[in-house]
């Protein structure tokens, strides 16, 4: 008996499957021929908008055909042209950058140049100048012979004095 419960259990849940499984292809059967048409909708949208297939449209049907892509030609410029402005506004605050990084570095050259200037003069003031003297011929002689030629520093206050 028992046997014999258990096979009617088994057939009497087969076919609710079997239902069940049958019920979400035709559903998705519908859905993808919804889909489709929707394609083929759009596609045509698309062609009269390119202005193809514009044979079966009356005279109302293209005024609104033209009213839509003078819209979308108004909206297009639109976006241009806010879109240009902002690269202008962008292209105005790097040249501006620009300008104040130059002006900064003008001014730093300029302290590097003061930072020199009196750095030199300093040394200058001290008496620890650089500067030498030769005195002689040239360091070639005659004979092939290269000469060394003398030096001699120089003091500065005492050409001072000269000059004066």
């Amino acid at each position: 008996m028992e046997q014999i419960l258990s096979r009617y259990n088994q057939n009497n849940e087969g076919p609710e499957l079997a239902t069940v499984e049958h019920s979400p292809i035709q559903n998705d059967s519908a859905e993808i021929s919804a889909l489709k048409d929707e394609i083929e909708r759009l596609q045509s949208i698309n062609r009269k908008m390119m202005g193809k297939e514009l044979e079966g449209l009356n005279y109302n049907d293209l005024h609104n055909l033209e009213q839509q892509l003078t819209e979308g030609i108004l909206s297009v410029k639109d976006k241009k042209e806010k879109v240009l402005l902002e690269q202008l506004e962008k292209s105005k605050l790097q040249i501006e950058e620009l300008r104040h990084h130059a002006r900064l570095s003008s001014s730093e050259n300029r302290l590097q140049i003061g930072k020199d200037t009196s750095s030199s003069s300093l040394s200058e003031k001290e008496g620890t100048s650089d500067t030498s003297l030769r005195l002689g011929f040239s360091s070639v002689d005659l004979s092939g012979k290269t000469k060394v030629a003398k030096l001699e520093p120089v003091d500065d206050r005492k050409n001072a004095m000269i000059m004066d």
